[in-house]
């Protein structure tokens, strides 16, 4: 199918380059809000905004097919006064702006998909947490997300359908979480982080773009919708996993009380690693949606087999 116009908001990391990657194929152009400027690579065009302001970037998002909103700092810092409100305010501001513009445009975007997160659910060891029964959790990073969504669904925007989009742990190429677990791996760190049974919810990053696009062709799909492959595992049998596509047969475990130590010193939080994240793609796979990767076994030797 061929498409006019796709907007990427914050298109500048990880899943932005593999959406821009995919769309610039099949559309007419495609278009970056980004902070900095960059060199327009074909029918890929960069335009600047801050996230915060109106400018004449607000005037492209007439008549485009989708609008994808990426903005947010990343949540890899420790939880500091001011991490917290850069957090907050890094996806606040910007999702606000855009649905200012969105409400005042004469063709509005078909479709709107923001960025969420599926951490929004409760530690969860007992049982997998869908959009149906989940229990939504507690603390600083579950209160992001709930303000996040909130403040994405209550703009009203009756011509352009809104989707939610919960993303787990994204697995990719060359940024996100896997290159730093296997570089665990590869120096002989790679075993079970805490006591290793925490579950990990992960997609591969070309599930989430072949999902926007399923998104696009499904008008009928709208709200809040978890992007996780449906088979989470444990920490220690993902680890287990990247041992083996790396052929490295042992790791050393890291228990929590040296996770905490080493999340202090490189400026993180220990919930990125030890919250049981249990989060099953309900929806999607009730409404027909197919992944490619539904294992994590696939999707490392996939990447591997590709990273540069």
């Amino acid at each position: 199918m061929k498409y006019k116009k796709i907007i990427l908001a914050g298109g500048n990391g990880q899943l932005g380059k593999a959406l821009a990657e995919h769309y610039k194929y099949d559309t007419d152009e495609v278009i970056i809000l980004s902070r900095k400027p960059q060199t327009d690579k074909g029918n890929i065009k960069t335009l600047v905004w801050d996230g915060r302001t109106m400018g004449d970037w607000a005037k492209e998002l007439e008549g485009a097919d989708m609008l994808i909103n990426l903005c947010g700092k990343n949540v890899n810092c420790r939880y500091t006064q001011k991490n917290q409100e850069e957090i907050i305010s890094s996806r606040v501001e910007p999702t606000t702006l855009l649905g200012k513009v969105v409400d005042g445009l004469m063709i509005p975007p078909k479709l709107w998909i923001n960025a969420a997160s599926a951490t929004i659910y409760r530690h969860a060891e007992d049982h997998p947490q869908d959009e149906e029964t989940g229990e939504i959790g507690y603390g600083f990073s579950i209160e992001v997300c709930k303000i996040w969504e909130k403040n994405f669904f209550e703009t009203e925007t009756p011509n352009t359908r809104k989707v939610a989009l919960r993303i787990s742990i994204v697995l990719g190429r060359n940024e996100g979480a896997l290159p730093r677990l296997i570089n665990l791996v590869k120096t002989g760190m790679g075993g079970h982080q805490g006591d290793g049974q925490q579950y990990v919810s992960w997609v591969h990053e070309q599930d989430v773009v072949k999902c926007t696009e399923w998104l696009l062709q499904h008008p009928e799909i709208k709200g809040v919708l978890n992007c996780t492959a449906p088979n989470p595992l444990k920490n220690t049998d993902l680890m287990k996993e990247l041992r083996h596509a790396c052929g490295v047969p042992f790791g050393l475990p890291a228990p929590a009380w040296m996770l905490e130590m080493g999340a202090m010193l490189i400026g993180t939080e220990t919930e990125l690693i030890l919250k049981s994240r249990w989060v099953v793609p309900k929806r999607l796979l009730d409404a027909g949606f197919q992944f490619q990767f539904e294992k994590a076994e696939h999707a490392i030797k996939d990447i591997l087999s590709i990273r540069i």
